[in-house]
């Protein structure tokens, strides 16, 4: 650890997200001179280049791409670290740390969230959005108190409980000739381009699955990986989309309508929280408002 000091782990986390020694000393408020001085301090420090330069720009070396994760995680402790001596005489007050899908996020967390809020107002709430590995290992590793990640979870330093579960359904557009449906089946989709999410993640599997056993064969016009962007190609009549209604339904509006899909496909959401500690006070606050939220909101 000789000479490793976090604004040097700081420096380069801003130029990796800015791209330039000047917009990252903009961003943490320090000179020009001084970012590139902390800069390298870390390559003497490493022993090879983090970055190279090409036109204006600031381009990561293979190295430095390979330590960033790592930079991340290392800064990420860092805050909690910070957070947690800030609030340790604290008993009604404190600090929450979470990670969650961005379309869960949006959705059926911000109103647990708002209504877990209104129950503690002096608790102070962050929430961000990573990849689902990366989410894993951040919670995993305590450097966010709790998380949200679709089920099934074999992440050995996590313990996760189902929170909620959410059918798969069809969005179609309000002029598409099967709007009318009631229930929409396989047979009924095999004519129309459907846009699918989450090419390789298990509910995409679970969907190829039941086509196969139907021995159907989909017609696939659009792939993305988020909801918000399968309902903007939907409402535009790009075809029909398999989406978890749970995420779906802050965006209907009236130029298209959920549909259920028969057979029935489920989403099942877990809540996450590290497997090397109890879990801390809040975290359980949290944890039983949101079994209860959930289940009030899916009756």
């Amino acid at each position: 650890m000789d000479n490793l000091n976090l604004r040097s782990l700081l420096s380069f986390q801003a130029i990796m997200q800015t791209g330039s020694v000047t917009a990252a000393a903009k961003q943490l408020g320090l000179t020009q001179p001084g970012v590139s001085r902390l800069l390298a301090s870390l390559e003497e420090l490493v022993g090879f280049q983090l970055f190279y330069r090409e036109h204006s720009r600031l381009i990561p070396t293979a190295e430095a791409k390979n330590l960033a994760p790592e930079i991340d995680l290392l800064l990420s402790n860092a805050n909690r670290f910070l957070a947690l001596a800030k609030n340790i005489h604290r008993t009604e007050t404190g600090s929450l740390t979470m990670v969650a899908p961005a379309s869960f996020n949006s959705g059926p967390l911000a109103d647990a969230v708002a209504s877990f809020i209104e129950k503690y107002p002096k608790v102070s709430i962050s929430i961000d959005s990573h990849s689902p590995q990366l989410a894993r290992d951040l919670v995993a590793q305590r450097s966010i108190d709790c998380g949200f990640i679709q089920l099934p979870e074999n992440h050995p330093g996590l313990i996760s409980q189902p929170i909620l579960q959410s059918p798969m359904v069809c969005a179609v557009p309000i002029e598409h000739v099967l709007s009318h449906h009631k229930t929409l089946h396989l047979h009924d989709l095999t004519q129309h381009p459907l846009i699918m999410l989450g090419q390789g993640r298990p509910s995409r599997h679970k969907i190829e699955h039941v086509f196969k056993e139907a021995h159907f064969q989909p017609t696939i016009r659009l792939e993305t990986h988020s909801v918000a962007t399968a309902c903007a190609y939907v409402k535009r009549g790009l075809g029909i989309a398999i989406i978890n209604k749970v995420l779906a339904q802050q965006y209907v509006n009236d130029q298209f309508k959920l549909i259920p899909l028969a057979p029935l496909i489920n989403h099942e959401y877990g809540f996450i929280y590290s497997a090397y500690a109890p879990m801390p006070r809040l975290v359980q606050a949290f944890y039983r408002h949101c079994i209860a939220f959930f289940e009030h909101a899916s009756e």
